[in-house]
């Protein structure tokens, strides 16, 4: 009787263990694809992360709309690479805000061409939302 009470509870805390690493996993992958399509100088995988109406806060305001992310983004997008450098980011925290939200902080770094330059470094948060086509950046704010 023990031994069954044990499984069953195995098998009901399964589904559970699975459904809080899904959402995780799901957005590092989001963040895995848009950084490889940053380094890849591909501007529409770079921001395939974003849903339609995000915003990115700057410390010059707030951009709203993926279109206008991408434009400010556009400039230094080229054949093959990034001119401002090999971006890389290193996951710091998640939290579920919700069944269909997720906060992600996270520390990017820049490494810019050429020998002798100093990486930049810095800080994001964002704001994820499970949406049909995926896990979608709705928020960003970078510093």
């Amino acid at each position: 009787m023990i031994r069954s009470s044990l499984m069953i509870a195995a098998l009901v805390a399964a589904p559970v263990a699975a459904q809080t690493t899904a959402p995780q996993a799901a957005v590092q992958a989001a963040m895995a694809a848009s950084t490889a399509g940053w380094n890849a100088g591909d501007l529409d995988r770079f921001v395939a992360a974003y849903a339609n109406d995000a915003m990115y806060v700057t410390s010059k305001g707030v951009v709203r709309g993926k279109a206008a992310i991408a434009e400010r983004y556009r400039p230094s997008f080229t054949a093959g690479g990034n001119s401002r450098g090999v971006l890389s980011m290193q996951m710091l925290a998640f939290r579920r805000l919700s069944d269909v939200h997720q906060l992600l902080v996270a520390r990017w770094t820049l490494t810019p061409p050429g020998a002798g330059t100093k990486p930049e470094t810095g800080l994001t948060t964002l704001v994820f939302e499970r949406q049909p086509a995926g896990w979608k950046i709705i928020s960003d704010h970078s510093s």
